[in-house]
């Protein structure tokens, strides 16, 4: 076992560098994040750990904005381990980028504020490898229970640590602390035959039990010790949460207001303007995002070191609220900046960072599969990828177990598909929506891990061709 760790350059602390920064600009509007990371891991192989790892490390965002003749215009420069040293070259290319950039299509008056975040002047949160105190002595017993069920356990656990410290010349001070775990769990028969997957998130691993997954991948080897071919068609199929957060989470990013009034995307309405209003799904489903939701709690305004089609660095410190993307099936909301809200016309509705689709259902996935009379039961997506913006139909491939179910139960492993479909699509199609429950999406495990999500039933998904060798 090995282990690596660095630490922050620097003693200033983030508060300190933040104040600093605004000091020493001259633009007309300053802006200044500075996210102080740590992370911790562990990592295993054949039962046993391999890695440990805990670094640390600072990013400082500066967006300088200086107002013209034509328009405001904005600088934004990001560098990595800050020193104080280095505060003022970076103010000063930030004030560089700004006064040599034409005006900023999305300038708006910088957010105004005077109180601030009352943990503003403290040392940022850290993690270390007492997050796993509990989980890595369970690890070890489910290491235990794999090698006596004749299975191996590779996978690794991450959690990180992010201090966020946003400071603007028009007088905020917030600060939002970001946990973030992800634990991913594969199990392989010895032959490396028949493989399974599960996946958590989580803000500190005390409420993930790596005995109960083993336990759940044993009974997933144990399906595909019978392996059945199909041909590609079009199958009842339950998706679990974590295809259906994978696939929502590429929804929510393509759902933008302005290409949507443009005509560009899924949600553009025919003859002009969007799909707001319109019935989206027959499933009184909702699709919504809540910074203060019980364990998928993420910062309660805007935090943007970049602009983009529906986040603006103008809006940095905005306040953020509950927000219904989609209610009782309807299309309520699409993603805006307040610039892109004044352009569409519709409410200004920055993204929220979680994800939560609520279908009312009660039946878990297990209940579900006992109602099937035949159909297929996925376990995750991968390698998802984009066809067509106009419908958002979309590829990818199945991985790590797809059954069939008879009857009410698994009868057996079948060949992995390609498939072809549009989440908006599904979301329409969809006819079954089970419990909903935290879950790791995990094609976009890097990118989005506060979801919670229930598993659906569609009576026919798109396998588009079979998937050989995957």
């Amino acid at each position: 076992m090995t282990a690596q760790t660095s630490r922050t350059p620097g003693t200033q602390q983030p508060h300190e560098i933040v104040e600093r920064a605004l000091d020493l600009s001259r633009a007309d509007g300053c802006v200044v994040i500075a996210d102080e990371h740590s992370t911790a891991n562990l990592r295993w192989a054949g039962n046993s750990l391999t890695t440990n790892g805990v670094t640390r490390g600072r990013t400082l965002t500066v967006i300088a904005t200086v107002d013209g003749a034509q328009g405001t215009a904005s600088g934004v420069v990001s560098r990595s381990a800050v020193t104080a040293d280095d505060l003022e070259p970076l103010v000063r290319a930030a004030e560089a980028a700004a006064r040599t950039a034409g005006p900023a299509e999305d300038a708006q008056p910088l957010v105004k504020g005077v109180a601030a975040s009352r943990d503003f002047t403290d040392a940022p949160a850290e993690t270390s490898s007492a997050v796993f105190a509990d989980f890595a002595p369970a690890l070890g017993e489910a290491f235990a229970a794999a090698r006596a069920g004749g299975r191996e356990l590779y996978g690794f656990a991450n959690h990180e640590l992010v201090s966020s410290y946003l400071g603007t010349s028009t007088g905020l001070r917030l600060r939002h602390d970001q946990p973030n775990g992800t634990l991913e769990l594969n199990a392989k028969s010895p032959d490396r035959t028949r493989s399974a997957w599960a996946g958590r998130a989580t803000r500190d691993f005390r409420d993930v039990d790596p005995g109960a997954l083993d336990a759940e991948l044993a009974r997933r080897l144990g399906w595909a010790e019978r392996r059945i071919e199909l041909p590609a068609g079009r199958y009842e199929t339950l998706l679990p949460p974590t295809a259906v957060a994978d696939l929502l989470i590429y929804q929510f990013w393509a759902s933008g207001a302005r290409d949507a009034a443009e005509g560009r995307t899924v949600f553009s309405k025919p003859g002009g303007g969007t799909l707001v209003g319109e019935k989206v799904a027959e499933l009184p489903l909702t699709l919504r995002g809540d910074p203060h939701e019980p364990g998928l709690e993420c910062a309660p305004y805007v935090l943007a070191r970049s602009s983009g089609d529906d986040e603006s660095v103008f809006d940095n410190g905005l306040p953020l609220t509950a927000t219904d993307w989609i209610r009782a099936g309807e299309l309520t909301r699409l993603p805006t900046s307040r610039h892109t809200a004044d352009l569409t016309g519709l409410p200004v509705a920055p993204p929220v960072g979680n994800l939560i689709l609520d279908g009312g259902g009660d039946r878990s996935l297990d209940e579900m599969v006992a109602g099937t009379e035949r159909g297929l039961l996925l376990t995750c997506l991968w390698y998802i990828r984009e066809v067509d913006p106009a419908t958002l139909l979309m590829t990818g491939l199945t991985r790590d177990g797809v059954y069939l179910v008879e009857h009410g139960e698994v009868v057996g492993e079948v060949n992995n598909f390609r498939f072809n479909e549009s989440p908006v699509d599904l979301l329409g199609r969809a006819v079954e929506a089970g419990r909903t429950g935290k879950t790791l999406p995990r094609e976009w495990s890097d990118y989005f891990t506060r979801t919670a999500m229930p598993a659906l039933r569609v009576p026919d998904f798109n396998m588009s061709s079979v998937s050989p060798g995957v």
